[in-house]
């Protein structure tokens, strides 16, 4: 059986001055130095508005060897998520269902990291710039973040991204919901974090009107992972969880995705 992460009260290390160094400068100039960023901290100085652990509606199944990208949640995960109420970039709340296309038709859901995330800025960049094409495949997409609203307005401000297609999930309850990965560990020293070095040319335009005043109040909230989902209607039809920052999922093979679901269900 898989175990997922759970987010626990035990002391944690964290960062220098609760700012996350995938963010910083260092990060770019060596693996030395990026490692050298963190320090110890006790989980009791996180300022968090969430319970330490909340209860996961995700099925984990022992790994099969076959790629299957549903295999590890419930068949009505759409309904349970569709439920969650999280916050449009300006501020209104809004049930997760309403993210989703209403006329069963196919939505692209990716969770960012958090809006303070370089990476995340990144991945935003690409997404803004694919939209055309999602658009053109008659495909609904869709970015949620971790942090409030105000958060997500400096990202979509700064970037720029289109504020309608924004979502603010400062509590991170769609995150568990999908039983999306959380910890130290993933965030800085999973070994699929590699790829962010692959994409430097990229990051670094991304990051040219980047703030660190976009990360979260809740300084835990930078340990948290994204993914990325594939819905028709409310019927999750693939589910990739990232498996460190910057273990951003190919935006073309997320498309082909949503077009064989289209033509399966033509």
């Amino acid at each position: 059986m898989a175990i997922l992460s759970v987010r626990t009260p035990s002391s944690i290390q964290l960062l220098r001055s609760s700012v996350s160094p995938i963010c910083s400068k260092p990060l770019f100039r060596s693996l030395s130095n990026f490692s050298s960023s963190i320090v110890s901290a006790p989980f009791a100085r996180l300022k968090s508005n969430s319970p330490i652990s909340r209860p996961r509606v995700v099925l984990a199944r022992a790994s099969t060897g076959v790629a299957d990208p549903v295999a590890d949640y419930r068949e009505d995960i759409g309904e349970i998520l569709g439920d969650v109420s999280i916050f449009t970039a300006s501020g209104q709340p809004v049930k997760f269902s309403n993210l989703l296309d209403q006329n069963d038709g196919v939505s692209a859901v990716v969770l960012l990291r958090h809006f303070g995330c370089v990476c995340c800025w990144e991945l935003a960049t690409a997404l803004r710039e694919a939209k055309p094409r999602f658009d053109a495949a008659g495909v609904k997409l869709v970015a949620v973040g971790v942090g409030t609203p105000d958060k997500a307005r400096i990202l979509a401000t700064r970037l720029p991204f289109p504020m309608e297609c924004l979502y603010a999930d400062p509590e991170r309850k769609a995150y568990d919901v999908l039983g999306l990965y959380y910890g130290l560990g993933r965030t800085f020293f999973n070994p699929a974090s590699k790829k962010i070095f692959s994409r430097f040319d990229e990051i670094r335009e991304a990051a040219k009107n980047y703030t660190i005043k976009a990360t979260p109040e809740d300084r835990s909230s930078v340990l948290q992972q994204g993914g990325t989902f594939v819905f028709k209607g409310n019927k999750l039809l693939y589910g990739r969880k990232d498996e460190g920052t910057g273990d951003h999922p190919s935006l073309d093979d997320v498309l082909n995705v949503c077009c064989q679901s289209k033509a399966t269900v033509a």
